[in-house]
């Protein structure tokens, strides 16, 4: 048993390249995850890590080790899932990273997904930031966009698109934009994303050509949920995930705008650790998630 929590601490290392992230992710600290390392070092009789005070880095020996540990560690995950597919009763702590926004597509399929699984927990992150799903220790994260993590298996979830809306009161006084070229001459509101700093594009077309707006800065957030409550204030119009503004849509205290020249959409995926099978928690919540949100692929 200390062989395998040596085995474990030094594989999570490994991974993260990093003694606190690994201790973050076992839950013991760092000193505790250096000290199973040396013994299982002292007990093999080779070095299996560089170690610095900046920088934690894998030997020659090191990684033809982790390759090794990697695949016993997988076995084992799989025999206890084999153990859980027979129980047939997904069951266990389930930790999930979504986007701040998330909850407004996910809380509503929740009460269902509880009742057909009560034996599963679920602990829910909300983050905007890009999180390292290995480093952090979570089960699954729902994300949007690109997906250039090769670590990670990604299963395809629900689309969405995008709208343009303003309140009726900025609109009553500052009119209605008839073309997109209108846009320039109203106060409008911009998304920065946190992950690449970027301002959001207002992805609009005309007859199946992309046109190049120059889209006014009047504000600009890096939490779309701000940009929600900037639009209903009547500060301006914005452009937003239809899941976000659909609420106010139905009640018409949001009013959408040049619908026809939106063609862009997102896509919104589950992603997890590389593995050969899921566990049956993860499974049932992403499978549940697929059938609610929209068609899916593995």
């Amino acid at each position: 048993m200390e062989s395998l929590t040596g085995i474990i601490s030094f594989v999570r290392t490994a991974e993260t390249l990093s003694f606190v992230a690994a201790g973050r992710a076992l839950g013991v600290s760092a000193s505790a995850v250096g000290k199973n390392v040396a013994a299982l070092e002292q007990a093999l009789g080779v070095r299996l890590l560089h170690r610095s005070t900046r920088v934690v880095k894998l030997t020659v020996e090191g990684t033809l080790f982790y390759e090794r540990c990697r695949r016993i560690l997988d076995d084992l995950h799989d025999a206890k899932d084999m153990l859980s597919h027979a129980a047939q009763t997904p069951r266990g702590k389930l930790r999930a990273s979504l986007p701040t926004i998330g909850y407004r597509f996910l809380m509503p399929f929740l009460p269902a997904f509880s009742l057909r699984y009560p034996d599963i927990e679920i602990e829910l992150d909300f983050s905007d930031r890009l999180v390292d799903i290995i480093e952090k220790g979570f089960d699954v994260v729902i994300r949007s966009g690109e997906l250039p993590d090769s670590r990670l298996i990604s299963r395809q979830l629900g689309p969405f698109r995008f709208v343009l809306c303003a309140a009726p009161a900025y609109l009553a006084e500052n009119g209605v934009p008839q073309s997109p070229e209108d846009l320039e001459r109203h106060q409008c509101i911009r998304f920065r994303y946190p992950t690449t700093g970027k301002v959001e594009e207002w992805s609009l077309s005309r007859d199946g050509v992309k046109l190049d707006i120059g889209v006014p800065n009047r504000l600009i957030c890096n939490n779309m949920e701000a940009v929600h409550a900037a639009v209903l204030s009547g500060y301006g119009i914005a452009y937003m995930p239809d899941f976000l503004a659909a609420e106010a849509i139905k009640h018409r205290t949001l009013l959408t705008l040049l619908d026809d020249f939106i063609v862009a959409g997102g896509q919104f995926w589950a992603v997890w650790p590389s593995s050969r099978h899921l566990s049956p928690r993860v499974r049932a919540f992403v499978d549940y998630l697929g059938e609610m949100m929209g068609p899916a692929e593995d």
